[in-house]
């Protein structure tokens, strides 16, 4: 599928509703200075065409009881990608995980209560799933949000 083609419009629908997601369409017309109709045709066009993929909360992973964090980066044996994929998708407390490029074939964010729970991810869950050869693990001590992707006038 080839990517969809966005104005200026677009980027700036994009650039609201990733401020706050929860923003009524009235409000986001206004912002975007369009009519209700044009911005509801617009999100709707945007979620069909798979540039929006959903909406979700933005949780703090300590308050809400995952206060031990860790990148865990997994080398596996070559043309396993898919059954590891599938094998990953299951784990307890992976909040993300992604084919990489380099020393490491995978990279894994993981979201556990302690790091009891994370040494039981590491060295049983994941050691555990078939072509999975080693792993890396980086505990995470403090973490912030960067620009992220900028969808205003500015940054294009």
């Amino acid at each position: 599928m080839s990517p969809s083609k966005l104005d200026d419009i677009d980027h700036s629908i994009l650039a609201e509703l990733q401020r706050d997601g929860r923003m009524s369409i009235r409000t986001l017309a206004e912002r975007v200075h369009v009519s209700r109709a044009n911005a509801y045709a617009r999100v709707n066009r945007l979620l069909s065409d798979g540039v929006i993929t959903g909406f979700a909360a933005m949780i703090d992973a300590e308050r809400a009881g995952l206060g031990t964090s860790a990148y865990v980066l997994l080398s596996i044996q070559q043309n396993t990608w898919r059954e590891v994929a599938a094998a990953l998708s299951t784990v307890p407390y992976i909040e993300h995980y992604a084919l990489v490029g380099g020393d490491f074939d995978v990279l894994t964010l993981v979201r556990a209560p302690n790091n009891a729970e994370l040494r039981h991810v590491v060295l049983e869950r994941l050691h555990e799933v078939p072509g999975v050869r080693s792993t890396r693990t980086w505990l995470i001590f403090d973490e912030h949000d960067g620009a992220g992707a900028m969808w205003d006038d500015e940054s294009r």
